[in-house]
């Protein structure tokens, strides 16, 4: 036993030995390989990293004055140019309606606490339930201030979840829609055709201090027309909403973008489907109500340069 075990040793040590050659002569080929295919391999690289990028498309707008007239032409960020994706903007509207929603169901004794009576035995009244010398047929499902079946419980969670990057990318994309005039008027949004959308205006108009001059001022520019449309939609809400301190419902109408401490941004909420925001307070919501993307944007100069950094 001894002499075998020492044999297959020995065999096992000579595969060894004859295995260490062969190895040896792969790695040289292999290098001599390396060493011939790698100016082609650099070549590539440097074919692939010399290749001129596509260049995004530059998109140029007016800058209105106070006085409805052209003040310039500036530069769109490169922002206005991502790619439109309605699936993520649905998504990421859906998610925000759903996070908002609040919990609701009745409390844990409800319909335990009858008020009811009942008459007993022997009346030939068929007892709720068939409980034999039992009162709990007065809060069953089926009887006058009973429990609810299957009532909603308060443990269940509405609020739906949506990555961190595609909450941006809809964000973003939903920011690039507002320059297309075809998809701004399909949504309902009028203006005068030779406008430039996103309406961009100069940083004069954040000192109004009035809700009649900043009327005044959307007249001279051409937008108006679109917060009229707002105020002749208002209609009483269908439903027992209107008895719960949401008695109307008014359309959507301009996003009027401003930066942070401007004084339009309390002058210009009192008109009728308008919201106002700041870079930093704008959302996905804001920009796609609904989900519909394409909302009708009056953006500041200096609000504009805010989102270079984007």
């Amino acid at each position: 036993m001894k002499n075998e075990g020492t044999e297959l040793k020995n065999t096992e040590k000579a595969d060894v030995t004859n295995t260490k050659p062969k190895v040896a002569k792969i790695k040289t080929v292999v290098k001599k390989v390396a060493v011939k295919e790698a100016p082609k391999v650099v070549a590539k690289v440097k074919k692939i990293a010399l290749k001129p990028k596509k260049e995004e498309p530059k998109i140029k707008v007016n800058v209105y004055g106070i006085d409805g007239k052209i003040d310039k032409e500036i530069e769109l960020p490169r922002v206005f140019n991502t790619e439109f994706r309605p699936d993520l903007i649905r998504r990421a509207v859906k998610a925000m309606r759903a996070n908002r929603r609040q919990k609701y169901g009745p409390t844990p004794r409800s319909g335990f606490r009858r008020s009811t009576s009942w008459w007993g035995k022997g009346r030939g009244v068929s007892r709720s339930q068939r409980v034999v010398n039992s009162r709990r047929g007065a809060q069953s499902p089926e009887a006058v201030g009973g429990r609810r079946a299957w009532p909603p419980q308060l443990e269940k969670n509405y609020g739906e979840k949506i990555n961190k990057k595609e909450k941006l990318k809809a964000k973003i994309s939903a920011l690039s829609a507002t320059k297309d005039k075809e998809m701004v008027s399909k949504r309902g949004h009028k203006f005068v055709d030779d406008l430039t959308l996103p309406v961009v205006v100069s940083e004069k108009f954040e000192e109004l201090k009035t809700t009649k001059k900043v009327a005044e001022v959307l007249d001279k520019i051409g937008v108006y027309d679109d917060i009229e449309r707002a105020i002749k939609g208002k209609h009483v809400r269908a439903g027992k909403g209107k008895n719960r301190g949401r008695r109307y419902k008014v359309p959507k109408s301009l996003l009027i973008v401003v930066s942070d401490g401007a004084a339009v941004s309390k002058s210009a909420q009192n008109l009728l489907g308008v919201d106002v925001v700041t870079p930093k307070g704008l959302n996905v919501e804001h920009l796609a109500p609904g989900g519909d993307a394409g909302r009708l944007l009056v953006i500041s100069e200096k609000a504009l340069e805010t989102m270079k950094e984007w």
